[in-house]
């Protein structure tokens, strides 16, 4: 039954993780509390078993917008729901209760304030209610990052309906905020589902904020005419940083509580109706944005938790495709944030403060997987297949350069603290080691310390972000109203050589950075242009129908109709994402459109076998680093086997297949392992290839950047990998019995 619902009213033959699950117990009317990431198909979990069950299911949501797109998504898949909210006038809202009392709606949106107003509660009563659906269940918690009073009051429902289910769901919740969402809602031994926090899809990126203008520049070059939000932490960023985008002649709205609220809806508005792209914005805006086709969220600053982070670069890819969340961070945040927890009403609550910043601070300045420090901190682990790579961050894109004796200079740094009596500041400790002739240094006598100068050759921003990365990275810690650095008993491990920072090169390098494997998977065997021609007719009706461009299809349902190209209605049915109400409203018009296009390039029209990785949905595939075996390769890395059998060198096959050299580069070194190929001479110069052996077995094959240092840049990236996979093979071949 219920997959039968799922393929009629959203196009859908299978459920995502915990979906299933979910549904049950709403459909047994059990209790539950569900913890999903954002894009991970909540909505869907109390929506498919509501048109399954008598009666009328009543969600409550925290934003008019929210109710609004919730509403319109379902009315275009065919289904009847409505809202009441303070927009509506009493002529309205007189409609919508004729309309319920008739039987003739299914979901029924409202706001906590109204839901738990009496007479909404007396009206509810004369109905047959089928289940509670309490979306944003954070806001329940006062130890949530979204507390809302209102949210409180939900308790009502257990007594006035007792034997009605009632679900909550939430994308963030650690287990004290799990703990108080199930004692104030009064849920009746619940059920807990709690789904996996990575979002496989997501490409994390954090930077520390130093050309500003000019790394947002380099965001929005890689996403031009896609749907973004940048994220400011201040009114005054917004103001400054749409000025000057609006200025470089991009096209971004603002969004901050400063702005008169009629402004703030148009600009809202017309960035989910996609007549403007990017929306500048404070955490103000979000919680009410249901837009799936957001491609990148870039913050502008670090936010005050992870559980803030999480929502807010959550709300990027929630289709599923490939999306940047890439952060720009500053000290300036940091400190910004630790003034405000003075405010906090209790001791409890500024610790809690303080451990939510520090755990911010560390993602941000550490070295380590973000997929797996993200997790973490909620309790869970990445899967095997990613423990040594998650191939959709920077880290393990290999896209930081590290300094290559982190230990030695960590010692240093360390080593100035701890002889500076750990009385003073990071910026205090980046001047004794870069040998300042600051008064107050003078005055200490600590340009007589042994480790005064001991940085003299190194800018003295890169020593402070070493400083910052050693607290980050737990080796230091920050004390008291000064912020003074203190080690900590990992510093002294440190110290005596028994644990090993990971520091950041200061210089920003120009080397090819390697590309997460997931953005080749998603756009395999997508006709592009076929898919821009279906954006704009997406766009026409919307337009027409008065709702934003991702109600009517997805990008997800865009591109598998650029890679069917269907021409038949039975053949559009079985795009992802095509329910019937779908079909019947906008079928004719897209396979006229597709079949146009098929004529007019001559290209194949009802592409019968789509060769894309499939994702089986019962469980999520990880987003996989072109250095993993056979069973994690791309398509396009398969097809391109044949041509290196052939001989074909890198940049051949580059053409051939129309990408980057770069990928084509990743694609060879599947082939070398999957063949076990152990002549790299097809692809390098027999005489560099040895040269690059000889290298390698003096630095070792664990690492190639030593190997590059010692051709100080004569030798690329991609000559030295395909020499070192053979050799690995050879070596691999001569250990074995």
């Amino acid at each position: 039954m219920l997959l039968e619902t799922l393929q009629r009213y959203w196009g859908y033959d299978g459920f995502r993780p915990l979906q299933e699950q979910a549904m049950k117990c709403v459909l047994d009317g059990r209790d539950s509390l569900v913890i999903m990431p954002t894009g991970g198909g909540k909505s869907l979990c109390f929506q498919a078993p509501a048109m399954c069950l008598p009666g009328i299911a009543i969600v409550v949501s925290p934003l008019i917008s929210l109710m609004k797109d919730q509403v319109d998504a379902l009315k275009t898949c065919g289904i009847t729901a409505e809202f009441i909210n303070s927009s509506m006038s009493a002529e309205e809202r007189l409609r919508v209760a004729n309309e319920i009392r008739a039987e003739r709606v299914k979901l029924l949106y409202v706001s906590p304030e109204r839901l738990v107003q009496d007479k909404t509660i007396e009206f509810l009563k004369s109905l047959k209610i089928s289940l509670f659906a309490i979306d944003e269940a954070h806001c329940v918690s006062e130890w949530g990052h979204d507390f809302r009073v209102e949210y409180r009051q939900l308790r009502v429902l257990r007594s006035s309906f007792p034997e009605v289910g009632i679900h909550a769901y939430t994308a963030t919740a650690t287990e004290r905020v799990r703990e108080d969402i199930v004692a104030s809602l009064e849920l009746r031994d619940p059920e807990l589902l709690v789904g996996s926090f990575d979002r496989p899809n997501l490409i994390y990126k954090a930077e520390r904020r130093n050309k500003g203008l000019g790394q947002v520049g380099e965001v929005l070059d890689r996403h031009k005419g896609e749907s973004g939000i940048i994220y400011c932490t201040t009114r005054n960023d917004v103001d400054k940083l749409h000025q000057s985008l609006t200025e470089q002649g991009l096209k971004t709205l603002p969004y901050h509580a400063g702005l008169p609220d009629l402004e703030r809806r148009r600009n809202q508005e017309a960035f989910i109706e996609e007549r403007v792209d990017i929306i500048v914005a404070t955490v103000a805006f979000g919680m009410g944005i249901d837009k799936s086709n957001v491609r990148f969220v870039l913050h502008y600053g670090m936010p005050k938790s992870l559980e803030n982070y999480q929502q807010e670069s959550g709300r990027a890819g929630r289709d599923g495709l490939e999306a940047d969340c890439t952060l720009l961070y500053s000290g300036a945040e940091a400190a910004r944030w630790r003034s405000t927890l003075d405010e906090l009403p209790t001791d409890a609550a500024r610790e809690a403060g303080i451990q939510s910043l520090e755990a911010m601070n560390r993602f941000c300045t550490g070295a380590v997987c973000r997929h797996r420090v993200l997790v973490n901190y909620f309790g869970q682990d990445l899967p095997a297949e990613q423990a040594e790579s998650c191939g959709a961050c920077d880290v393990c894109l290999g896209q930081l350069d590290l300094v290559p004796d982190a230990l030695v200079l960590g010692q240093k740094i360390l080593s100035s603290v701890v002889r500076q009596e750990q009385r003073f500041g990071a910026d205090y400790t980046a001047q004794v080691l870069k040998g300042s002739k600051d008064q107050r240094i003078l005055q200490n006598g600590h340009d007589k310390l042994s480790t005064y100068g001991l940085l003299a050759n190194e800018p003295q921003k890169a020593i402070r972000d070493w400083v910052e990365q050693l607290v980050g990275q737990g080796f230091l810690k920050k004390e008291g109203e000064y912020n003074i650095v203190k080690v900590t008993p990992e510093g002294w491990a440190l110290l005596k050589g028994s644990a090993t920072p990971r520091l950041l090169q200061p210089a920003v390098t120009t080397k090819t950075k390697k590309q997460a494997a997931v953005i080749e998977d998603s756009w395999e065997g997508v006709d592009r242009p076929l898919f821009e021609l279906l954006r704009d007719l997406r766009r026409a009706k919307a337009d027409e129908h008065g709702v934003p461009a991702y109600i009517v299809f997805t990008d997800t349902a865009l591109r598998d109709m650029a890679r069917r190209r269907p021409t038949t209605l039975d053949g559009f049915r079985h795009v992802k994402g095509v329910g019937e109400k779908k079909l019947a409203d906008f079928g004719e018009i897209f396979i006229t459109c597709i079949a146009e296009y098929c004529r007019e390039h001559t290209v194949a029209a009802d592409v019968a076998q789509v060769d894309v990785p499939v994702k089986p949905s019962s469980s999520p595939k990880p987003a996989r680093s072109l250095s993993e075996s056979l069973d994690g390769a791309s398509a396009s890395a398969i097809g391109s086997f044949r041509f290196f059998r052939e001989g074909k060198s890198v940049a051949e096959v580059a053409e051939i297949m129309n990408r980057a050299v770069s990928t084509v580069g990743g694609y060879l070194s599947e082939f070398i392992r999957h063949d076990q190929v152990t002549d790299p001479s097809p692809w390098v110069e027999p005489i560099l290839a040895k040269q690059i052996e000889e290298a390698a077995l003096e630095e070792g094959l664990d690492r190639l950047r030593p190997i590059f240092d010692r051709f100080a840049g004569a030798v690329s990236y991609e000559q030295i990998r395909p020499v070192i996979e053979c050799l690995r093979i050879r070596m691999k071949g001569v250990s074995e019995p």
